[in-house]
């Protein structure tokens, strides 16, 4: 059994970020990067196939070079190989799922298993248009996710709206990770020296014959204005008032 794992570098959710001066994008000097958070527990869940049933959990990245730390991290936490596919212009959800298609094709996984959206840019687009192209069952939001017996196919409880939602589906297969699949192991010390000697492959875009020029573009950002501070009202008829002849909401 093989799990195809994608991984994407983006900025630390936990740090400020600042729009750069020309508004198409964010400083980045300074700025630390981590895998993204959704990318991590469906490694996590590959690995748990792995040590379930011997799966090989091999990892996928699209990007530059700087790419590699995460791969690696991914790497140090148990998976078995990384693919990088190099690329330098910026890639939306289409060009993604694109490259992907290719690399599953050329891997011919099982399951491949993403993050359900990036928190950069919160898509939450590229698991379903690759499980279109590649025209095989996909699962998004998942929560839990049990593979059958044979591993011919899978139970997968998915979140949505009011409740949670139970899909059997047909291997191989697209699923994409929600928060409550699971809790994402650290890397051990062993585990970071090995990463270092894993098998890592690097395949520019140019070579699986995708165009990659975006089809979205950014043509402005903005940081969010700066909140108010609140005032305080006496009575409920002055808290009326001020809603309807200030805020303008009754």
């Amino acid at each position: 059994m093989k799990v195809l794992v994608t991984v994407k570098r983006v900025p630390d959710p936990e740090a400020k970020l600042k729009v750069d001066p020309e508004g198409k994008g964010i400083v980045t000097q300074g700025l630390k990067f981590v895998v993204n958070p959704f990318d991590e527990i469906a490694i996590e869940e590959g690995l748990k196939m792995k040590e379930k049933h011997k799966a090989e959990v091999v990892l996928v990245s699209i990007g530059k070079k700087d790419s590699t730390e995460q791969l690696r991290t991914g790497l140090a936490m148990g998976a078995d190989r990384a693919i990088l596919v190099l690329t330098d212009d910026g890639a939306d959800s289409e060009v993604v799922a694109r490259i992907l298609t290719k690399v599953y094709e050329m891997e011919k996984p099982d399951i491949v298993l993403m993050g359900k959206q990036a928190v950069d840019d919160d898509m939450n687009q590229a698991g379903q248009l690759l499980a279109e192209y590649l025209g095989i069952p996909q699962a998004t939001f998942a929560s839990k996710v049990e593979l059958s017996a044979d591993l011919k196919s899978a139970k997968v409880t998915r979140e949505i709206d009011g409740g949670m939602e139970t899909l059997e589906i047909q291997l191989p297969a697209v699923i994409t990770a929600d928060l409550r699949l699971n809790t994402p192991r650290y890397a051990s010390l062993p585990g970071i020296m090995k990463a270092k000697t894993k098998p890592f492959k690097e395949i520019p875009a140019a070579e699986l014959g995708v165009q990659v020029k975006p089809k979205v573009k950014i043509l402005k950002l903005e940081e969010p204005p700066k909140r108010k501070g609140g005032i305080k009202v006496e009575t409920v008829q002055e808290l009326v008032l001020k809603l309807k002849n200030e805020a303008k909401v009754l």
